[in-house]
This record gives structure tokens, sequence and C-alpha cells, in this order.
């Protein structure tokens, strides 16, 4: 009887010794935390975050187009919706992000939306070009409560976009891919800044950036959003528009692009561009008449400008195609739209598809 009871006692210390196992292993999360971390985001403001970072969103489209690029998976919303053309590049599993706006252009952020995609920190773009200041970033503190919100600069300008794009990679514990975006970057500004040096007054391309639907917005020399036109050595036609505000467009008016006369013309509008070679007053401009007018390519993100930021990688090599063709040869922009496309909007193109992006943006076959 004794043995029994022994027997008995042993096997019940065992179930339970089983059981706080059981609890450890397969419950973690019961009786761990996932910890912190001591950060200093880019404006000296230190804070504690989550020591792993999952879940995130951004206030304005510049950040939120790095997200997408190097943790997809960690992107919790957007700013705004994607048009059906450019979904056509967005994989399935990244389609359905909730839109909950944000703080640039449109001012259409939803606290309680931002809030409710349960993010473990917010980020706060701060650009050179005046969107945002410490002041916007204590105010959205103040909103956000206890949720993160971190500064990060500079994500427009695609000279010094490197140092945020590090950043964030560190905060959120994507080092690996930022450095990949960055070596992208670096390669191709590498590339263009070499060449551009040797460019004479006398060689010089006239660029007009055409905005809007009708073209007669645009933006001078130094504009955040006419930036890629400067970086490849073109002449931008509108600079001697004044202008304080490098942000905002431009009015012009037909009679002074024809002044101008430039040898290119460089537009986001697709409505545009489907109309200036039947337009009696554009096809007026050498320009024109000579076929040198070019779409940024759109899907999922615009190439060359709005918005301004990481997008706008893409748009070095293509820039200098559209400018230099002859100078730029040793660049295959097909090879070079796949690589971009497959790694930072996680999506494969055949030869084919990349082809018909760039020939769809107005380049020649030749100079692909």
């Amino acid at each position: 009887m004794e043995k029994k009871i022994k027997i008995i006692m042993i096997i019940i210390i065992i179930l339970i010794i089983l059981g706080v196992a059981t609890h450890i292993f397969l419950t973690p999360s019961t009786i761990q935390t996932k910890g912190s971390k001591n950060i200093t985001d880019m404006i000296g403001r230190n804070m504690e975050i989550p020591a792993s970072v999952e879940n995130i969103v951004a206030t304005s489209p510049p950040m939120t187009t790095i997200l997408y690029m190097i943790a997809p998976d960690k992107l919790k919303a957007v700013n705004f919706q994607w048009n059906d053309n450019e979904m056509k590049y967005v994989p399935g599993q990244y389609q359905n992000y909730p839109v909950i706006g944000g703080w640039y252009g449109t001012q259409d952020g939803n606290y309680e939306e931002f809030i409710a995609s349960e993010p473990d920190i917010i980020i706060e773009s701060i650009d050179e070009s005046g969107d945002g200041d410490a002041s916007t970033v204590k105010e959205r503190q103040e909103k956000f409560g206890t949720i993160p919100v971190i500064a990060v600069k500079d994500t427009t300008n695609i000279e010094k976009i490197k140092k945020s794009i590090t950043f964030i990679g560190e905060i959120i514990g994507e080092q690996d891919k930022a450095k990949q975006l960055n070596d992208f970057n670096d390669k191709n500004l590498d590339i263009v800044h070499e060449k551009s040096s040797k460019l004479t007054q006398n060689n010089k391309v006239k660029v007009y950036y055409a905005q809007g639907d009708d073209g007669l917005e645009t933006n001078p020399s130094h504009s955040t959003h006419g930036q890629l036109i400067d970086i490849i050595g073109g002449i931008n036609v509108a600079d001697s528009v004044a202008q304080a505000n490098t942000t905002s467009g431009v009015q012009v008016s037909i009679e002074q692009v024809m002044k101008w006369d430039p040898d290119k013309i460089i537009t986001t509008s697709p409505q545009f561009y489907a109309k200036v070679y039947s337009n009696p007053n554009w096809a007026k401009l050498d320009a024109v008449k000579n076929k040198e007018v070019y779409l940024s390519p759109q899907s999922p993100f615009k190439w060359f400008d709005r918005p301004v930021g990481a997008n706008m990688i893409i748009g070095v090599p293509w820039t200098a195609k559209v400018l230099y063709p002859d100078d730029y040869k040793d660049i295959n922009m097909i090879d070079t739209t796949k690589e971009f496309y497959s790694n930072f909007y996680h999506i494969d193109l055949s030869d084919d598809d990349a082809k018909q992006i760039l020939l769809d943006s107005g380049l020649k076959e030749s100079n692909l």
C-alpha cells in the first residue's frame, strides 16, 4: 500500500512539472513581455519603444513609401488608396491596407483610425521643405497618447535620404533591407553625379516639368518636386519663376512655355500626356514636334514626383535616360526596373512587363 502511494505521488509530481513546462514553452506570451529599448529620434527626442517593432504606420506618404519598400509586412495602414492601374503592381497580400489619411497636402488624417490600427510606433516626417516641425511632433504625441511618435528627416530629398532610410531600418529591425535600398540609390547617384559633372552649359538640355491635366503648373529649380532634373544636370526652364515655397506649384501660361521652348517635357499626368501631341497649342513646341514628351511611370508609385520620396530612387536612372540617352547607354533600364520592383515593390516583372512600363513612359526602345 505504501509503495502504491509513493508511485502515485511520483506520478502527480511528474504531471505538475510537465504542466508547468508546457505553460512555459507553449504560451510564453502570457508570462513574458515584449521588452523595450531607448532610442533618440532624428530631432533629438529620447523615448522608449518596443524592443521588437512589428506594427507601424506613418503620417505622410514619403515615410509610408519607405516602410512599404523595406517592411511591407509591418506596415499596417496607408495614407491614400491606390487606383486600379497602380494596384496591378501591388501583390495581393498588400492590396487591402486600411486607408487612414495623413497630414500632408490633403490634411485628412484621423487620429482615431491611426490608433485603431494598433501600431507599436508612429512615424512623423520632418523635411527641409518645411513640412512639419518639433511642435507638430509634440502635438501628434499628445494626441496619440502612449504610442511613441518618432520624428524622421529628410524623406523627400533623394540625395539626403540615405541617413533616414538607415535610421528607420535600425528602428524597425530591417537594417539589411534598408542598406539594400541605399546601395541601389548610391549606385545610380554615383553614375549620374560623375556624368553630370562633365556637362557644359552649352550641351545641357532644357526641360519643362508639366504638372496638372493641362500641363500649365510647374516647379522651378531647387524644388523638391523637380529635383531629378537638377540631379541629372538638365536646365529647368522655369528657373526664372519666382517661388518662395518650393513645395507648391506655380501656374504659367502656354505663351510662357512657348517662350521657353524646352527640348524635353516631363509630366506625371496621364491626362496631359494623352492629349499633348494632339493639342495645337503644344504642337508648336520643339519638344512636341520631336516626340520628346515623357510620362513618369505611375505604378505602384510615381517615379518622378508625388509623392516625393524613396519612390523617386528608380526615377534617377529613368530621368537620366530621358534627358541624356546617349550618355547612359551603359544602364539597362529593363534590368534596373526588374531589380527595383523585385526588391522593393515585392513583385517580379518579366522582361516584357518592364519593357512595357518603359515604352509607355515615352522612352524609345533603342534607349532602354
